[in-house]
């Protein structure tokens, strides 16, 4: 079995600090949604990582677990809600749409947030 490098630990605890203080904060935080920008952007100043392996951990964090919670919260109530909000935008009724298009805005937001920690980081 191989062993895992440091860098590679680095990028999975990454990934998973940044979906599990994403979550605890909007949770538990009593937080604006957009709160958990700030627990990325301290995990990449803590986490030294190239810019671009801090934003595809931040953006799969993010984006996974925002994937997850629609998945989860959309199969609860049988699509009823997801189906009225996607006639409500231009997804054409899609509740598939409107995960994906989720899915993407936590990926791009969470991404970024992590991308400038690491940019502070280095400056």
């Amino acid at each position: 079995m191989k062993n895992i490098s440091s860098e590679h630990l680095k990028f999975i605890v990454s990934i998973l600090l940044s979906a599990l203080l994403g979550y605890a904060v909007g949770i538990y935080g009593n937080l604006p949604w957009y709160s958990f920008v700030v627990t990325n952007i301290i995990i990449a100043i803590l986490i030294d990582q190239k810019p671009s392996k801090s934003f595809m951990s931040g953006a799969l964090g993010i984006g996974l677990l925002w994937f997850g919670l629609a998945f989860i919260i959309d199969n609860q109530n049988h699509h009823i809600l997801s189906v009225k909000v996607a006639q409500i935008l231009p997804l054409k009724g899609s509740f598939v749409a409107l995960i994906s298009v989720t899915t993407i805005v936590g990926f791009l937001i969470g991404g970024l947030a992590s991308l400038t920690g690491s940019f502070v980081r280095k400056s």
